[in-house]
C-alpha cells in the first residue's frame, strides 16, 4: 500500500431517507475525508490519487464514501464484489456501514419534509422504499455494521457515529482561551464565561498599571488576593472535567472566555495560568488576548479600591 493509501476505509451506504447526510457530515466533521456518491468505476482511481503535498493528516485521515441507490452505475453485488478484491489485492482496511429504518418511518419522515423519493419520483414513496430495500439487500446482508435509525433523532444518529467511528487525535475541538476586558464588549462566541473582577486589581498600582497579566509582578500581585488560589484552581479543575464532554458531545471549537474590566490584567494572568495547566493535562489550547494592547483607562475600570466613583 502506497504513502497516498488511507489507512481505513468505510463504505457508507443505506435506504434514501435513513440518515446518510447526517452520517457523512458527522464523519466530516470529526476529520474524516469524504466523498458522496462516487460512481464505482472512479473508485480504484480515488484511492490511487495521491494526497496534495501537505494535506493535514496525510494518509492518517481514514476515508468515507457514501454508495446509494442514486449512485451512477449502482448494483449491490458490484460493490460487494469490488470491495472483497480491494481487501484481497491491496489489503485495504475496509469497513461497511449500512443504516436501516423501518417502512413506515421513512414514509412519515418523506412526508414531513415534503421531498420525493428518488425512487418513486412519479409514485408513491412506499414503492420507491419497496424498490429501494430490495436494490440495496446485498449491501445491507454483506455490512459489517448496521444502524437502525427508526427511533433516532438527527443529534441521536450523530453521536451514534461518534462513539463508533472517532480515531484519538484526529477529531479534537479547536480550544481557544481568551481573555478581555468588559468594558470593550463581551465576547459573543464564547462557550464559557469567567468574570475575574473579584480579584485585586492592578490597574490601582501606580507602576503595575502600564504593565499586562503576563508580566510576573502583575501575576504576584494578582496572586495575592486571598481568593485567588482555591477560586482558579476550582476553575482548572472544573475544565478538566467538562472540556472532555464537550468533545464527546461533537463541539468543533470551544472557547473559554475570561473576563476583567479593562481586559489588560486579571483576566490575561488567568488565562495563561489555566491555558498552562490545560496543556499539562493533555490539551492543546490557543491563546488569545483581546484587549492586551489597549490603553489603560481610569474611567474603564469604574472605581478605585477606598475610593470614590470614577467619573465616566
Amino acid at each position: 500500500m502506497s504513502a497516498s493509501h488511507p489507512k481505513s476505509i468505510l463504505l457508507l451506504s443505506g435506504l434514501s431517507g435513513a440518515g446518510k447526510t447526517t452520517a457523512l457530515k458527522t464523519l466530516e466533521d470529526m476529520g474524516w475525508e469524504v466523498v458522496d456518491n462516487l460512481p464505482l468505476m472512479l473508485l480504484d482511481r480515488l484511492l490511487d490519487t495521491p494526497l496534495p503535498v501537505g494535506h493535514g493528516a496525510g494518509a492518517d485521515r481514514p476515508l468515507a464514501l457514501g454508495i446509494d441507490a442514486r449512485t451512477r452505475g449502482f448494483d449491490a453485488g458490484a460493490i460487494v464484489r469490488r470491495i472483497k478484491g480491494l481487501r484481497e489485492r491491496h489489503g485495504h482496511d475496509i469497513e461497511t456501514l449500512f443504516l436501516d429504518c423501518s417502512d413506515a418511518e421513512l414514509e412519515r419522515r418523506f412526508a414531513e419534509t415534503r421531498r420525493r423519493h428518488p425512487l418513486a419520483a412519479d409514485r408513491p414513496a412506499a414503492d420507491g422504499i419497496a424498490r429501494e430495500r430490495e436494490l440495496t439487500e446485498p449491501l445491507r446482508r454483506w455490512a459489517s455494521q448496521v444502524i437502525d435509525t427508526t427511533s433516532f433523532t438527527s443529534n441521536a444518529l450523530q453521536q451514534e457515529m461518534r462513539d463508533r467511528f472517532s480515531r484519538p487525535g484526529l477529531s479534537e475541538p479547536v480550544l481557544t482561551i481568551l481573555s478581555f476586558g468588559f468594558s470593550r464588549g463581551v465576547p459573543r462566541n464564547a462557550d464559557l464565561m469567567f468574570d475575574m473582577r473579584y480579584l485585586r486589581n492592578p490597574h490601582w498600582d501606580d507602576a503595575l498599571r502600564p504593565k499586562t497579566g503576563l508580566e510576573a509582578d502583575v501575576a504576584a500581585y494578582i496572586a495575592q488576593d486571598p481568593a485567588y488560589d482555591d477560586s482558579v484552581s476550582r476553575i482548572e479543575d472544573l475544565l478538566v472535567t467538562l472540556l472532555p464532554r464537550y468533545a464527546e458531545g461533537g463541539k468543533t471549537y470551544i472557547t473559554v472566555a475570561f473576563g476583567c474590566t479593562g481586559g489588560r490584567h486579571r483576566s490575561v494572568h488567568v488565562a495563561d495560568r489555566v491555558a498552562r495547566h490545560l496543556q499539562a493535562a493533555g490539551f492543546s489550547p490557543t491563546v488569545l488576548h483581546r484587549n492586551i494592547e489597549s490603553a489603560p483607562q481610569d474611567s474603564l475600570e469604574k472605581r478605585r479600591p477606598g475610593g470614590p466613583k470614577a467619573e465616566s
